[in-house]
């Protein structure tokens, strides 16, 4: 029995939901999407809340039934609050600056990299060490944290890179030199 599946979502003030062939087009005030439904999944939307049923009881079928309400729940969260993802550039001259949309980030490298971010995503530079990733698009989000990380991963070291702003480095012992 899927408990994620079976819970029903409730829609807030000024988010519709529309319920189409394959496909779930959620709008809010912040924009809007549209997420695929899983074959076997069916939606219901009544009395300011949406739910989800499932036709068999197969094992895809109760993976999808989550899948399917986790999904829709992102996407009506997504055009009612939005996603942020919060990023800090650690070491010594490691600095980012906004070109316009575009971020410029000098990481240590002979050239500093210009990062431009995809559509339906922004990214804020709040400090020179501080950035913030916004959208609606949960995943999308995440991708471009993830990018953005991957341009200079945390140096298991000396701690140097750029890194999520909840996440922990555990430094390694160096050389002990005899």
């Amino acid at each position: 029995m899927s408990r994620v599946g079976l819970k029903p979502i409730t829609l807030p003030d000024k988010v519709s939901v529309q319920i189409g062939d394959g496909e779930l087009k959620v709008k809010g005030p912040k924009g809007e999407l549209s997420t695929p439904m899983p074959p076997g999944i069916t939606a219901k939307a009544e009395d300011g809340s949406l739910s989800f049923e499932r036709e068999g009881n197969e094992r895809q079928a109760r993976a999808y039934h989550g899948l399917a309400r986790s999904l829709a729940a992102n996407a009506v969260q997504g055009v009612s609050e939005g996603f942020e993802r919060k990023l800090t550039i650690v070491g010594v001259g490691y600095r980012a600056v906004a070109k316009g949309k575009a971020v410029e980030l000098s990481l240590g490298y002979s050239h500093p990299v210009v990062f431009d971010p995809p559509a339906g995503v922004e990214i804020v530079v709040e400090d020179q060490t501080k950035l913030a990733v916004r959208g609606i698009d949960k995943q999308a989000v995440g991708q471009t944290a993830a990018e953005l990380r991957a341009l200079r991963p945390p140096d298991p070291y000396k701690g140097k890179g750029v890194r999520y702003a909840d996440e922990l480095v555990r430094l390694k012992a160096g050389k002990s030199g005899a």
